[in-house]
């Protein structure tokens, strides 16, 4: 029985296991979601929710225990530039887990691991995406009314 022993082993030796969840947080925080196993996910979660925790503050100090958790400097420029300001008026609860089905090749239950108000995000990006693509067709059609070859 493992009485008063918390946490997940997912398997793993101490070294791999940190390992892999300082992957899955560095991931988290470059992507916003990532689909991973429920449990990967119940172990990265409350990792991710004080790297984010540090993001807020926005010392010296923080930026120095985030660069060294996570794996990118890149991770540790958008966990302070995009991400600390995003979640500035929010005390916790940035991340979500939600449960997408089996896998195929071994039936794992699969967990999407996201940011709060990263669909917005990615809403908007692919909002920008469609009305660029209307400007150019709108651009391509004038420029055929005219006369001359499309460039």
């Amino acid at each position: 029985m493992r009485h008063k022993k918390a946490g997940f082993k997912l398997g793993r030796d101490m070294s791999s296991r940190r390992a892999l969840l300082r992957n899955l947080v560095t991931s988290v925080v470059e992507q916003e979601r990532i689909i991973t196993t429920v449990t990967k996910a119940k172990a990265a979660k409350p990792l991710l929710e004080k790297m984010i925790t540090l993001g807020k503050q926005d010392t010296l100090h923080a930026r120095r225990q985030a660069a060294g958790f996570l794996m990118t400097p890149a991770a540790v420029k958008k966990l302070f530039d995009k991400l600390g300001p995003r979640f500035s008026q929010r005390n916790g609860g940035y991340s979500r887990i939600v449960r997408v089905g089996r896998r195929v090749g071994d039936g794992a239950e699969q967990a999407l691991l996201e940011l709060v108000g990263s669909e917005l995000v990615k809403r908007a990006a692919e909002r920008a995406k469609r009305r660029e693509e209307r400007l150019k067709a709108l651009r391509e059609g004038r420029e055929v009314e005219e006369g001359g070859e499309p460039a």
